[in-house]
Protein backbone atom coordinates (compact mmCIF):
# COMPACT_ATOMS: atom_id res chain seq x y z
CA UNK A 1 0.00 0.00 0.00
CA UNK A 2 1.25 3.48 -0.86
CA UNK A 3 1.39 5.93 2.03
CA UNK A 4 -1.06 8.32 0.31
CA UNK A 5 -3.63 5.53 -0.01
CA UNK A 6 -3.05 4.66 3.65
CA UNK A 7 -3.90 8.18 4.80
CA UNK A 8 -6.92 8.45 2.50
CA UNK A 9 -8.38 5.30 4.05
CA UNK A 10 -7.50 6.52 7.54
CA UNK A 11 -9.24 9.85 6.94
CA UNK A 12 -12.37 8.14 5.60
CA UNK A 13 -12.72 5.96 8.71
CA UNK A 14 -11.73 8.82 11.02
CA UNK A 15 -14.43 11.26 9.89
CA UNK A 16 -17.11 8.57 10.18
CA UNK A 17 -16.88 9.01 13.96
CA UNK A 18 -15.35 12.51 13.95
CA UNK A 19 -17.67 14.59 11.74
CA UNK A 20 -16.33 17.82 13.26
CA UNK A 21 -12.97 17.17 11.52
CA UNK A 22 -14.64 17.09 8.11
CA UNK A 23 -16.50 20.33 8.90
CA UNK A 24 -13.37 22.05 10.21
CA UNK A 25 -11.39 21.03 7.15
CA UNK A 26 -14.11 22.44 4.90
CA UNK A 27 -14.05 25.64 6.98
CA UNK A 28 -10.38 26.12 6.15
CA UNK A 29 -10.84 25.15 2.51
CA UNK A 30 -13.65 27.71 2.17
CA UNK A 31 -11.11 30.28 3.41
CA UNK A 32 -8.84 29.34 0.50
CA UNK A 33 -6.54 27.05 2.44
CA UNK A 34 -5.02 23.71 1.46
CA UNK A 35 -4.71 21.36 4.43
CA UNK A 36 -1.42 19.59 5.06
CA UNK A 37 -1.42 17.22 8.02
CA UNK A 38 1.35 17.64 10.58
CA UNK A 39 0.84 14.26 12.21
CA UNK A 40 -1.63 11.45 12.87
CA UNK A 41 -1.81 9.58 16.18
CA UNK A 42 -2.82 6.08 17.25
CA UNK A 43 -3.38 4.33 20.60
CA UNK A 44 -2.88 0.66 21.40
CA UNK A 45 -2.21 -1.88 24.15
CA UNK A 46 1.35 -2.90 25.06
CA UNK A 47 2.07 -6.61 25.47
CA UNK A 48 -0.57 -7.55 22.93
CA UNK A 49 -0.72 -8.75 19.31
CA UNK A 50 -1.16 -5.07 18.32
CA UNK A 51 1.59 -3.67 20.56
CA UNK A 52 3.78 -0.85 19.26
CA UNK A 53 6.60 -3.24 18.34
CA UNK A 54 4.18 -5.35 16.26
CA UNK A 55 2.75 -2.34 14.42
CA UNK A 56 6.06 -0.60 13.72
CA UNK A 57 7.10 -2.90 10.81
CA UNK A 58 3.95 -1.84 8.93
CA UNK A 59 5.01 1.79 9.25
CA UNK A 60 8.48 0.84 7.99
CA UNK A 61 6.85 -0.77 4.94
CA UNK A 62 5.08 2.54 4.28
CA UNK A 63 8.46 4.31 4.25
CA UNK A 64 8.50 5.60 7.84
CA UNK A 65 11.45 5.69 10.22
CA UNK A 66 11.32 5.92 14.02
CA UNK A 67 13.14 8.92 15.45
CA UNK A 68 11.95 9.55 18.99
CA UNK A 69 10.71 7.79 22.12
CA UNK A 70 8.56 9.19 24.94
CA UNK A 71 7.28 8.13 28.34
CA UNK A 72 4.19 9.44 30.12
CA UNK A 73 4.50 8.25 33.71
CA UNK A 74 1.18 9.62 35.01
CA UNK A 75 -0.80 8.16 32.13
CA UNK A 76 1.11 4.84 32.04
CA UNK A 77 2.06 5.28 28.39
CA UNK A 78 5.04 4.80 26.13
CA UNK A 79 5.21 6.29 22.64
CA UNK A 80 7.34 6.62 19.53
CA UNK A 81 7.19 9.00 16.60
CA UNK A 82 7.92 8.31 12.95
CA UNK A 83 8.59 10.42 9.88
CA UNK A 84 8.69 9.88 6.13
CA UNK A 85 11.26 11.12 3.61
CA UNK A 86 8.38 12.97 1.90
CA UNK A 87 7.93 15.94 4.24
CA UNK A 88 4.38 16.51 2.99
CA UNK A 89 3.32 13.19 4.50
CA UNK A 90 2.22 13.39 8.15
CA UNK A 91 4.43 12.28 10.97
CA UNK A 92 2.98 9.42 13.00
CA UNK A 93 2.71 9.34 16.80
CA UNK A 94 2.07 5.85 18.15
CA UNK A 95 1.43 5.33 21.86
CA UNK A 96 0.68 2.22 23.91
CA UNK A 97 -0.87 1.63 27.32
CA UNK A 98 1.43 -0.10 29.79
CA UNK A 99 -1.34 -2.20 31.25
CA UNK A 100 0.87 -3.89 33.86
CA UNK A 101 1.09 -0.53 35.67
CA UNK A 102 -2.68 -0.39 36.26
CA UNK A 103 -4.73 -1.86 39.09
CA UNK A 104 -5.64 -5.55 39.13
CA UNK A 105 -9.26 -4.68 38.34
CA UNK A 106 -8.29 -2.75 35.20
CA UNK A 107 -5.73 -5.35 34.18
CA UNK A 108 -8.38 -8.08 34.41
CA UNK A 109 -10.74 -6.14 32.10
CA UNK A 110 -7.99 -5.36 29.59
CA UNK A 111 -6.58 -8.90 29.65
CA UNK A 112 -10.01 -10.20 28.60
CA UNK A 113 -9.92 -7.88 25.58
CA UNK A 114 -6.32 -8.63 24.65
CA UNK A 115 -7.00 -12.40 24.80
CA UNK A 116 -9.50 -11.98 21.96
CA UNK A 117 -7.04 -10.31 19.56
CA UNK A 118 -5.82 -12.80 16.94
CA UNK A 119 -2.09 -13.50 17.17
CA UNK A 120 -1.80 -12.62 13.48
CA UNK A 121 -3.90 -9.43 13.68
CA UNK A 122 -1.10 -7.35 12.18
CA UNK A 123 -1.13 -8.39 8.52
CA UNK A 124 -1.54 -5.14 6.60
CA UNK A 125 -1.82 -1.38 7.20
CA UNK A 126 -5.61 -1.86 7.27
CA UNK A 127 -5.26 -2.90 10.92
CA UNK A 128 -4.85 0.81 11.72
CA UNK A 129 -8.54 1.43 11.02
CA UNK A 130 -9.98 -1.88 12.25
CA UNK A 131 -11.34 -0.45 15.48
CA UNK A 132 -11.83 -2.86 18.41
CA UNK A 133 -10.53 -6.38 17.85
CA UNK A 134 -12.46 -7.57 20.92
CA UNK A 135 -16.02 -7.70 22.20
CA UNK A 136 -17.59 -4.54 23.58
CA UNK A 137 -17.02 -3.90 27.28
CA UNK A 138 -19.89 -3.64 29.74
CA UNK A 139 -20.73 -0.15 30.96
CA UNK A 140 -19.45 -1.12 34.41
CA UNK A 141 -16.09 -2.23 32.97
CA UNK A 142 -15.87 0.96 30.91
CA UNK A 143 -16.51 3.06 34.00
CA UNK A 144 -13.91 1.11 35.99
CA UNK A 145 -11.32 1.80 33.31
CA UNK A 146 -12.25 5.47 32.95
CA UNK A 147 -11.78 6.10 36.67
CA UNK A 148 -8.16 5.00 36.38
CA UNK A 149 -7.28 5.73 32.75
CA UNK A 150 -9.38 7.71 30.28
CA UNK A 151 -6.99 6.35 27.63
CA UNK A 152 -7.89 2.75 28.54
CA UNK A 153 -11.62 3.49 28.50
CA UNK A 154 -11.33 5.19 25.11
CA UNK A 155 -9.32 2.31 23.66
CA UNK A 156 -11.80 -0.28 24.98
CA UNK A 157 -14.60 1.23 22.88
CA UNK A 158 -12.93 2.84 19.85
CA UNK A 159 -9.99 0.48 19.35
CA UNK A 160 -7.24 0.93 16.79
CA UNK A 161 -8.15 3.96 14.69
CA UNK A 162 -6.63 7.34 13.91
CA UNK A 163 -7.14 9.09 17.24
CA UNK A 164 -6.60 12.48 15.62
CA UNK A 165 -5.31 14.20 12.51
CA UNK A 166 -3.44 17.50 12.89
CA UNK A 167 -3.62 20.60 10.71
CA UNK A 168 -0.16 22.04 10.02
CA UNK A 169 -0.50 25.77 10.67
CA UNK A 170 2.92 26.25 9.05
CA UNK A 171 1.33 25.35 5.72
CA UNK A 172 -1.65 27.73 6.04
CA UNK A 173 -1.44 30.97 4.05
CA UNK A 174 -3.90 33.15 5.95
CA UNK A 175 -3.17 32.10 9.54
CA UNK A 176 0.20 33.04 10.99
CA UNK A 177 -0.26 31.89 14.57
CA UNK A 178 -2.15 29.35 16.63
CA UNK A 179 -4.20 31.96 18.53
CA UNK A 180 -5.83 33.08 15.26
CA UNK A 181 -6.69 29.46 14.41
CA UNK A 182 -8.16 28.93 17.88
CA UNK A 183 -10.28 32.05 17.55
CA UNK A 184 -11.69 30.86 14.22
CA UNK A 185 -12.70 27.57 15.85
CA UNK A 186 -14.23 29.26 18.90
CA UNK A 187 -16.14 31.70 16.66
CA UNK A 188 -17.61 28.72 14.82
CA UNK A 189 -18.79 27.00 17.99
CA UNK A 190 -16.08 24.39 18.55
CA UNK A 191 -15.05 23.44 22.07
CA UNK A 192 -11.29 23.41 22.57
CA UNK A 193 -9.19 21.42 25.03
CA UNK A 194 -8.42 23.89 27.83
CA UNK A 195 -6.19 21.62 29.96
CA UNK A 196 -3.11 23.72 30.70
CA UNK A 197 -4.55 26.53 28.58
CA UNK A 198 -5.88 26.54 25.03
CA UNK A 199 -2.33 26.62 23.65
CA UNK A 200 0.01 23.82 24.70
CA UNK A 201 3.68 24.75 24.36
CA UNK A 202 5.45 27.99 23.47
CA UNK A 203 7.63 29.35 20.65
CA UNK A 204 10.60 28.83 22.99
CA UNK A 205 9.75 25.12 23.20
CA UNK A 206 9.57 25.19 19.36
CA UNK A 207 6.11 23.60 19.19
CA UNK A 208 2.63 25.00 19.92
CA UNK A 209 -0.47 22.82 19.77
CA UNK A 210 -4.19 23.06 20.38
CA UNK A 211 -7.10 20.72 19.80
CA UNK A 212 -10.84 20.38 19.84
CA UNK A 213 -12.50 18.18 22.41
CA UNK A 214 -13.48 14.83 20.96
CA UNK A 215 -16.78 14.31 19.20
CA UNK A 216 -19.35 12.23 21.09
CA UNK A 217 -21.03 9.10 19.76
CA UNK A 218 -23.82 6.95 21.15
CA UNK A 219 -22.41 3.59 22.17
CA UNK A 220 -24.27 0.43 23.20
CA UNK A 221 -22.28 -1.61 25.70
CA UNK A 222 -22.19 -5.40 26.02
CA UNK A 223 -24.89 -5.35 28.70
CA UNK A 224 -27.28 -3.34 26.50
CA UNK A 225 -26.66 -0.05 28.32
CA UNK A 226 -26.28 2.97 26.05
CA UNK A 227 -24.25 6.08 26.75
CA UNK A 228 -22.53 8.96 24.98
CA UNK A 229 -18.76 8.43 24.78
CA UNK A 230 -15.84 10.40 23.28
CA UNK A 231 -14.66 9.39 19.82
CA UNK A 232 -11.85 11.37 18.16
CA UNK A 233 -10.68 14.98 17.88
CA UNK A 234 -8.83 17.38 15.57
CA UNK A 235 -5.51 19.01 16.43
CA UNK A 236 -3.62 22.09 15.18
CA UNK A 237 0.13 22.58 15.40
CA UNK A 238 2.72 25.20 14.52
CA UNK A 239 6.43 24.38 14.53
CA UNK A 240 9.18 26.93 15.09
CA UNK A 241 12.72 27.17 13.76
CA UNK A 242 15.63 25.71 15.66
CA UNK A 243 19.04 27.38 15.97
CA UNK A 244 20.14 25.84 12.68
CA UNK A 245 17.17 27.33 10.84
CA UNK A 246 15.26 24.06 10.38
CA UNK A 247 11.81 23.48 11.81
CA UNK A 248 11.55 21.45 15.01
CA UNK A 249 10.17 18.07 13.91
CA UNK A 250 9.69 16.10 17.12
CA UNK A 251 7.17 16.27 19.97
CA UNK A 252 7.08 17.71 23.50
CA UNK A 253 5.99 15.36 26.28
CA UNK A 254 4.37 18.15 28.29
CA UNK A 255 2.27 19.19 25.29
CA UNK A 256 1.28 15.66 24.33
CA UNK A 257 0.31 14.80 27.89
CA UNK A 258 -2.36 17.52 27.78
CA UNK A 259 -3.45 16.71 24.22
CA UNK A 260 -4.30 13.16 25.39
CA UNK A 261 -6.99 14.76 27.56
CA UNK A 262 -8.95 15.74 24.43
CA UNK A 263 -10.78 12.41 24.72
CA UNK A 264 -11.68 12.82 28.39
CA UNK A 265 -15.37 12.39 29.18
CA UNK A 266 -15.68 15.54 31.27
Amino acid sequence: MHANDFFQSLWKHYIEITPQADRVQKLFISAGEEIINDHVAFRTFANSPIALEKLEPLLTQLGYKAYGAFRFENKHLAARCYKHADENLPKIFLSELLTHELSEASQHIIDKMISQIPDDAVQSPAVFWQGPLWDKPTLADYQTLSQESEYAAWLSTIGLKANHFTVSINHLKGFNDIATVNQLLLDNGYTLNSVGGLIKGTPELLLEQSSTMADKIEFTFADGETDSIPSCFYEFAIRHKQADGTLFDSFIEGNADKIFDSTNQG
